[in-house]
C-alpha cells in the first residue's frame, strides 16, 4: 500500500523537547517500522499508543482503559504493577547496571539465578543455565548447542531438526527454518536446510478427516516414525516443540502426544527440545508445560514470563547428558555461542524477583482456576453466535477460531476478526486476532470479577457482529 509522503521537518520531534501528544500522533508509524506487520499499512492507520497501565489494565493516548487479554505478548504475568519486580531492578541498578558474563566474569545475581532455576527445573532433570536475551535468542543457542553437542558425542551426521506445522519458534534464520508458518518463512528463504514439519495433532480442521483424538494422535506419531526412518535416524538431531502451540491457533496435544514423542526421541536417539517461550511459570496452568504433560526433556527455552516482560532475559536449560558431553570434552566443547547481555545482572535481578512472587502467590493454580472459567464463559457465548467454530485452550492460553460457516469451518475473513477486536477494544478489552483466530492470554493474576469484566467485553463485540 503506497502511504502518503511525508515533510520530515514539518513533523520532526526536535531533540531535547518533551513531546505533546498531538505531536507523538502526528509522528506515529513515520520513523518506525513495527514487528509483524506491513510499514505501509501502519502507516495508513498507525497503531494505538499505549501510554500507561496498572493491574491487568493499559490505557491509549485517548483515554480508554481496558483489560490486556492479550497480557502483552504473551509474558506479562504478574500485571504492570508488580512493586517486587521493580524494586529489585531499581536496586540492581544501584549495585551493578551490567557486567559481562563472557569468558572469566560473571556477577552474582547470574549465579543466584542460575541455581534458582536449577533447583525449580529438578523434576525436569535440568542441570544448567544458558542466558540469552529472549525467546528467539534461546531457541537459537538450543539449535546451536544441539548441533555441537552431536559432534561433541561423536555423531557429526546428526544435523537435522523436527518441529510441528503451525508451530512457532521465533524470528532467527534458526527458529524460522523450525517453525511451521508460511508467514515466518517465505519472506526469508531459502532457509536452514534439513528442517522438517511434521502435522500436529488438532482435531479441529485437521486434514485427515479424522474425528476420534486418538486415532488422529496415533496416525501423527505414525507419520512422524515414518519420518525419521526416512531421513534415517542417524541424521536427526532434535525434535523441537511447544507443549501447547501458541501463535498457531492455541493447539492443545492430547495428554498421549508429548509423552509418546518423548518415547519416540528415546527410541532413535534424537533430543527432545521444549519451546517453553510462552508456557514457561505457569501459563497453561502448570509451573510448565512439559511438566504438565509429565515429560523431561533434554533441553527447555524460556523468555517472555521469567522476568513478566520488565526486561528483556531468556534462558536456555540443559540436562545432565548436554552437561557430560560438555564437560567431559577437550577444546572442541568450548561454547562458541553467547550475546552481549547473556546474563545481564538486572535481568537476572528482575527473574529472581519473578520467581518469588509466582511461587508466594500460586499463580499456575490462578491461571488453571480463571482459564477454566474464562473457557466455561466463551462456551456459553459459542452457543449463541454462529461464527465462533471452536473454543479452545490450557490455563490462561485460549483460542476463539472464528468463521465464515460453522459446518463448512471456512475461516472468517480476518478483516471481520479486525473489526471485532476494535468493538470489543471499545467495550473494555485488548485482544489479539491472527488470521481467523483470536488469541488470550491475560496476565496471571488476573481476578474472577477481571474474567467476568473480560467476557462481557467480547460479548458486546460479538453482539456487534
Amino acid at each position: 500500500m503506497a502511504a502518503e509522503p511525508v515533510t520530515l521537518s514539518e513533523t520532526l520531534i526536535p531533540s531535547g523537547v518533551e513531546p505533546d501528544l498531538d505531536h507523538i500522533r502526528a509522528r506515529n508509524a513515520r520513523s518506525v517500522w513495527h514487528p509483524m506487520a506491513h510499514p505501509g499499512v501502519h502507516q495508513a492507520n498507525p497503531p494505538r499508543i499505549i501510554t500507561g497501565a496498572e493491574g491487568v489494565y493499559i490505557e491509549d493516548d485517548e483515554g480508554h482503559r481496558v483489560i490486556d487479554a492479550v497480557g502483552g505478548i504473551w509474558n506479562v504475568n504478574l500485571g504492570y504493577s508488580c512493586t517486587p519486580i521493580k524494586q529489585a531492578i531499581a536496586q540492581q541498578l544501584d549495585v551493578l547496571p551490567f557486567y559481562s558474563a563472557f569468558k572469566g566474569t560473571t556477577s552474582t545475581r547470574l549465579i543466584e539465578l542460575a541455581d534458582r532455576l536449577v533447583g525449580v527445573l529438578e523434576p525436569e532433570g535440568m542441570r544448567r543455565a544458558f542466558f540469552t536475551s529472549g525467546g528467539s535468542d534461546s531457541v537459537e543457542t538450543a539449535l546451536r548447542l544441539t548441533r555441537q553437542f552431536w559432534k561433541l558425542a561423536g555423531q557429526p551426521g546428526k544435523v537435522k531438526f523436527f518441529s510441528f506445522k503451525k508451530g512457532y519458534h521465533g524470528t532467527h534464520f534458526g527458529g524460522a527454518s523450525v517453525n511451521g508458518n508460511d508467514r515466518f518463512r517465505k519472506s526469508y528463504e531459502p532457509l536452514l536446510p534439513g528442517c522438517i514439519q511434521l502435522p500436529f495433532p488438532s482435531l479441529y480442521n485437521n486434514p485427515f478427516g479424522i474425528d476420534d483424538i486418538d486415532e488422529l494422535t496415533d496416525v501423527c506419531l505414525r507419520q512422524i516414525e515414518q519420518e525419521i526412518n526416512y531421513q534415517g535416524a542417524d541424521s536427526i538431531a532434535a525434535f523441537i516443540a511447544e507443549p501447547v502451540l501458541g501463535a498457531g491457533g492455541i493447539q492443545v496435544p492430547p495428554p498421549s502426544l508429548w509423552p509418546a514423542l518423548r518415547t519416540l526421541c528415546d527410541k532413535y536417539d534424537i533430543l527432545l527440545i521444549a519451546d517453553e517461550v510462552v508456557t514457561g511459570f505457569g501459563r497453561t496452568g502448570s509451573w510448565f508445560g512439559a511438566r504438565a504433560w509429565g515429560v523431561k526433556p533434554d533441553m527447555m527455552c524460556f523468555a517472555k514470563a521469567i522476568t513478566s516482560g520488565y526486561f528483556p532475559f531468556g534462558a536456555l536449560m540443559l540436562n545432565e547428558r548436554i552437561e557430560s558431553a560438555f564437560m567431559e570434552s577437550g577444546p572442541e566443547g568450548a561454547i562458541g555461542h553467547g550475546y552481549t547481555y547473556s546474563g545481564h545482572p538486572v535481568g537476572c535481578a528482575a527473574a529472581l524477583a519473578t520467581l518469588d512472587v509466582t511461587f508466594s502467590q500460586d499463580l499456575p493454580g490462578n491461571a488453571s482456576a480463571r482459564g477454566e472459567q474464562l473457557m466455561d464463559s466463551l462456551k456459553v457465548l459459542q452457543s449463541e453466535h454462529e461464527m465462533i467454530g471452536d473454543v479452545r485452550g490450557k490455563g490462561l492460553m485460549v483460542g476463539i477460531e472464528l468463521v465464515a460457516d460453522r459446518e463448512s469451518k471456512t475461516p472468517l475473513d480476518p478483516q471481520l476478526g479486525e473489526a471485532l477486536a476494535d468493538r470489543v477494544f471499545a467495550a473494555g478489552a485488548m485482544i489479539r486476532v491472527t488470521g481467523n483466530i483470536i488469541i488470550m492470554s491475560p496476565p496471571l493474576v488476573i481476578t474472577e470479577s477481571e474474567i467476568d469484566s473480560l467476557t462481557q467485553a467480547l460479548a458486546v463485540g460479538f453482539a456487534g457482529a
